[in-house]
């Protein structure tokens, strides 16, 4: 493997001073850009795009072409995993992910493993590698996984939800059930997240994107455990590179010092949240990334820029920042808009480090 030529968002997670914030995008390669919607029109499915390694490499790479990004993420679905435990995941038109088999009766749970990442997710594994090889040390890639609580929502939910009543009913009236879910997926996300390193991957994150629907109690009994758990078990140096992670719960700046507190590099704000003064609740105990709204992609370029700038300023020029968004970018989003938003954030924190 080719040695890296921009390791700037390696060394903003771990905390050390750079020349300029870096900047990446959650959902970077997505139906926003047309170039990503031709090859998913190709491939048949959203789930054949994510099966097949030499397409999930080529719309990994596309954003990469368009903008001066200092990452590239692995194109997949957290729902991956979930799938290899023999749920059957299919995508409904215009209903978003289903499961043939949800998690509903004691047995089934009882049952629940974790799947073995180099059988039933190979080709995951294959794609991280293919990627790997296309960047040639241009810039890192990211692996990612959903969070134990999360692929729980889909796992019991059966699909998406608006008012998690089937696993929050699970979770307060059967918690012995609630909790062998999570552990089961715990161990499995460990797994899945090892392997992709292993297969090249150089930071990885996990999607805690229900996280914020749970009450406080219930998310420290519920979610923060089994982030934890996972980043305990995290491969932490690969071939003498650290290998950072981030932990991302959206809706979860009420509980911020607690998830700097499991161990992370990294913890990823949503929009909610002032980034300076997240900082000033964390210190220098982990890097923070995030977070623009993403709604403000729709504005006109010039408040694109100045709301781009406000994240800059109110982070300062502190080691430790990577600008994102505070969640996935809308499939509307202008391709143009997120040009003026990655060049603003480069050009904007190069001259607050300036100032120092």
């Amino acid at each position: 493997m080719s040695r890296l030529k921009n390791d700037t968002f390696l060394r903003a997670l771990l905390r050390q001073p750079t020349e300029y914030t870096p900047v990446w995008l959650m959902r970077q390669a997505g139906r926003y850009l047309p170039e990503y919607c031709e090859t998913r029109k190709r491939a048949g499915s959203f789930l054949q795009l994510c099966k097949s390694p030499a397409m999930a490499c080529e719309v990994t790479l596309q954003p990469l072409a368009r903008y001066d990004l200092d990452a590239a993420i692995l194109f997949s679905d957290i729902l991956t995993v979930p799938d290899a435990m023999g749920l059957g995941l299919y995508f409904a038109e215009g209903e978003g992910p289903r499961f043939e088999r949800p998690l509903r009766e004691e047995w089934e749970i009882r049952n629940l493993f974790a799947p073995d990442p180099h059988v039933e997710l190979q080709y995951v594994m294959d794609a991280v590698a293919e990627i790997r090889r296309a960047l040639d040390g241009s810039v890192p890639l990211i692996g990612f996984s959903g969070s134990p609580w999360t692929l729980a929502c889909y796992m019991v939910e059966g699909g998406s939800s608006d008012d998690y009543r089937k696993v929050k009913s699970m979770a307060y009236s059967r918690p012995d059930l609630m909790h062998h879910i999570l552990a089961v997926t715990a161990d499995a996300v460990v797994s899945y997240l090892n392997a992709q390193i292993e297969a090249g991957a150089q930071a990885v994150m996990v999607f805690d994107s229900w996280g914020g629907v749970l009450s406080e109690a219930a998310y420290k009994t519920f979610s923060l455990p089994y982030l934890e758990r996972v980043v305990a078990g995290l491969i932490r140096e690969r071939d003498g590179e650290r290998v950072p992670n981030i932990v991302f719960t959206k809706g979860g700046g009420l509980w911020l010092e607690s998830i700097a507190d499991i161990g992370c590099d990294g913890v990823g704000l949503d929009w909610t949240m002032d980034i300076g003064r997240a900082r000033r609740l964390v210190g220098d105990k982990v890097a923070l990334q995030g977070n623009l709204d993403p709604n403000v992609l729709f504005a006109p370029p010039d408040v694109v820029a100045a709301e781009t700038r406000k994240v800059i300023d109110s982070f300062g020029a502190h080691p430790g920042h990577v600008f994102n968004l505070g969640h996935g970018i809308s499939q509307f989003t202008s391709p143009d808009n997120v040009s003026v938003m990655v060049d603003t954030a480069h050009e904007h924190s190069r001259i607050v480090r300036a100032r120092g």
